[in-house]
């Protein structure tokens, strides 16, 4: 700690909002900026230990992963130096055991340490798991002996207490060690003054829960392990509270802005549009669609979160929602993932709308990777108000786009989207937007909570009539290698019979993950034996069996240019081709009737989530369809269980609970959803829901009395804190 840092901590002490360069001094600060991104003495509080390690416990040595860094309780076996062979200079080897595996720690050219390492001695190590010759070690790891002479005093319950209290392990890296961050953050705590708790005194007493300065203390310093127990249940509530809190002040800032309210015009477009429909809407459709019209005859901003099965109509309500803006003379804009969905939502709107209505909204592409000359026009249409309906990828919020009176933004899968990218589309109405966000990925009721709180939710459960099904299978290869052989066969069949498949595999050539926002989310590579399969490897196995001669075999993958995919899938949609090989390019929107086959190789390297949208390809129109999931996964293992629990059941809604049921304490609000690393630290909405709902009640009672936060002057402190902190993006993920 520097002088600087010394005479801070004594002085007044530290507040949350203190710079850690001038509680730890600027060294230490920037290592720990390095690592971490924190940048104050709240952010580091809140780097919690992982778990927990007593003195006189050992750690399963046997059960260490390779390759990765460690933290580790071991007692010291024996320590020998030997000269090296082939040039000058010694190796220290010191064997560490928990009492029945044992690990080599090795040091070159530091024979010092033998007076440090003593048989007997324990203490903390932390290193990368190598191996030599078949045995486990650490090379030159980092290490702290427990203090022999700690225990040794007068008194018998001080030492009593030492040899019992809890040692927290964090998370940490290469250039930080646990004891590392553990001795910075004991500063912090010494210097830490009065911590004004953003949970009021009532709600603490209501639920036993510590304040936060003593809560602060616990989880890093505990002295029993009831300690940091109580302390991880405050924090954990106190997140959940700051968070809903900050949502709910999301949601009534969305609220208080006023915007245009739109009517549908008495035998207008949407009724026009309403009246040449071949099908008649699904109750949930209708439901749905009535709330979404009651939201767009207000004089303030929709925001509102529309989820559904795959296959379920959700662009049909949309479409709806477009058409009643049109009728009141404004326009709309579709965001969308990839230029592939792009172009398909583009074809299907004008699809559904017809010639005479196409004709009247000029539904407009407008992508990144248009020729000039189109590109020209669709700005020129957008801006003029001639479009009254413009669908594109991130090019929508590009400088140069302008439109004459956006009424209305769609946001398809909006976990594709950082904040930024959707509040720049925002900004281009004159007045506030009404929004619309699509989901096909179905959102468990805490998930809904935690990640889309500032909206409102509808959802469509309900599928259209006329479906064939779809019947999944898992192919376990582990189990059964020779089924390899079968599932080509079985997809020829298909081809055979008239009908269309899909191929999916995980990356575009060996060892190249797709690229272009694409790639396979919530897999788990190191369960699957060797390099991921490719488009490249597949297609040219299906080029060479003989059961394919003559198909029509075309790859699909992002780094494709936009014409050639757009041309790939015109092709597939026309049944000019017979078989697609392809990346999660086709994972939402893709929709051709005459699909019957979707085969996912390596399925285990995707995610529950993403497995039911690529089946969704298929089986939606009269052909029933077929899923083949491929999969290389032992029996037994998680990735395994994800694979079957898709086989098993065709409810998204489901399948969304035992995904969360699955992560366990993984992280549910990962990089692709919340546009950066996930901002929660101990809440877990795969097992806090209780938590979670009380908080949100709670902050709602608070909000209602105290609009403002006028009287709750520490909880404002930390929505603010919370809301600078993640700027990039977490917050407004409606």
């Amino acid at each position: 700690m520097t002088a600087e840092g010394a005479d801070a901590a004594g002085a007044g002490r530290f507040t949350l909002d203190t710079r850690l360069s001038g509680a730890l001094g600027g060294r230490t600060a920037q290592a720990v900026e390095r690592a971490f991104g924190y940048r104050t003495v709240g952010e580091m509080l809140g780097h919690y230990p992982r778990r927990y390690a007593l003195r006189g416990e050992l750690t399963a040595l046997a059960s260490l992963p390779l390759d990765e860094n460690v933290t580790i309780v071991a007692e010291v076996l024996e320590v020998r130096v030997r000269e090296m062979r082939q040039r000058r200079g010694s190796i220290l080897e010191a064997k560490i055991s928990d009492g029945t595996g044992i690990l080599t720690l090795t040091f070159f050219n530091q024979k010092w340490r033998e007076n440090d390492l003593r048989p007997g001695r324990r203490g903390i190590f932390a290193g990368k798991v190598g191996d030599y010759r078949g045995n486990r070690q650490l090379a030159h790891p980092d290490y702290e002996l427990f203090d022999d002479a700690t225990p040794i005093t007068a008194d018998a319950a001080a030492a009593k207490r030492w040899a019992e209290a809890p040692i927290p392990i964090y998370p940490a890296t290469s250039t930080l060690a646990s004891w590392q961050l553990a001795k910075s953050i004991e500063l912090l705590l010494d210097g830490l003054g009065e911590v004004d708790d953003p949970v009021p005194a009532a709600v603490r007493a209501a639920r036993s829960l510590l304040d936060q300065r003593r809560a602060f203390e616990a989880i890093h310093r505990p002295e029993v392990e009831a300690d940091w127990k109580a302390a991880r249940r405050t924090l954990r509530f106190t997140e959940a509270f700051v968070l809903q809190t900050a949502l709910l002040l999301r949601r009534a800032e969305l609220r208080a802005h006023s915007t245009t309210a739109r009517h549908p015009s008495p035998g207008g477009l949407l009724e026009r549009f309403d009246a040449s429909l071949p099908f008649t809407l699904t109750g949930d459709q209708q439901s749905v669609g009535a709330e979404i019209a009651d939201d767009l005859e207000q004089p303030v901003p929709m925001n509102r979160l529309v989820q559904g099965e795959v296959g379920s109509g959700k662009t049909v309500v949309a479409l709806r929602a477009m058409l009643a803006v049109a009728d009141s003379g404004g326009q709309s804009a579709l965001l969308a993932p990839t230029e592939v969905l792009a172009a398909q939502h583009l074809r299907s709107m004008v699809r559904m709308l017809g010639p005479e209505l196409s004709a009247a909204l000029v539904p407009t592409l407008l992508t990144g990777q248009l020729a000039t000359a189109e590109r020209r026009k669709a700005l020129l249409r957008a801006a003029a108000g001639q479009s009254r309906i413009v669908v594109g990828t991130h090019a929508l919020i590009g400088d140069n786009v302008s439109f004459a009176d956006l009424g209305l933004v769609v946001v398809d899968e909006q976990h594709r989207f950082g904040v930024e990218q959707r509040e720049a589309l925002r900004l281009k109405g004159q007045h506030p937007p009404h929004v619309l966000v699509l989901t096909a990925t179905p959102i468990p009721r805490t998930v809904a909570m935690t990640v889309f709180g500032d909206l409102d939710v509808s959802t469509i459960r309900e599928l259209p009539a006329g479906r064939a099904g779809i019947e999944s299978h898992v192919v376990p290869l582990a189990d059964r290698p020779g089924w390899r052989a079968r599932v080509w066969e079985r997809l020829a069949e298909e081809v055979e019979l008239g009908r269309q498949g899909f191929v999916v595999c995980p990356a575009i050539e060996a060892k190249v993950a797709e690229d272009d926002g694409e790639s396979a989310e919530g897999g788990d590579a190191s369960e699957s034996a060797g390099p991921a399969a490719s488009v490249a490897s597949v297609l040219a196995e299906l080029t060479a069996h003989p059961r394919f001669t003559g198909t029509r075999v075309a790859p699909l993958h992002g780094r494709m240019s936009a014409d050639e995919k757009d041309a790939t899938m015109r092709a597939f949609a026309a049944g000019d081709l017979d078989v697609l090989v392809a990346t999660t390019v086709i994972e939402v929107g893709v929709d051709v009737p005459n699909a019957s086959a979707m085969v996912v190789v390596d399925a285990d390297r995707f995610g529950v989530s993403q497995l039911h949208q690529l089946r969704g390809r298929v089986g939606r129109g009269s052909v029933p369809g077929l899923c083949l999931l491929v999969t290389a996964a032992e029996q037994g293992s998680l990735a395994r269980q994800r694979v079957e629990a898709v086989a098993a059941t065709l409810d998204g809604f489901e399948l969304a609970r035992v995904d969360l049921e699955l992560r366990q304490e993984g992280d549910v609000l990962g990089a692709v959803q919340s546009g950066g690393r996930s901002s929660l630290k101990l809440l877990r909405v795969a097992r806090d829901g209780d938590v979670i709902a009380d908080a949100r009640e709670l902050a709602a009672e608070v909000l209602a009395a105290d609009p403002g936060l006028d009287g709750h002057a520490a909880l404002a402190a930390e929505v603010r804190r919370r809301v600078d902190a993640e700027a990039s993006g977490f917050l407004s993920k409606g």
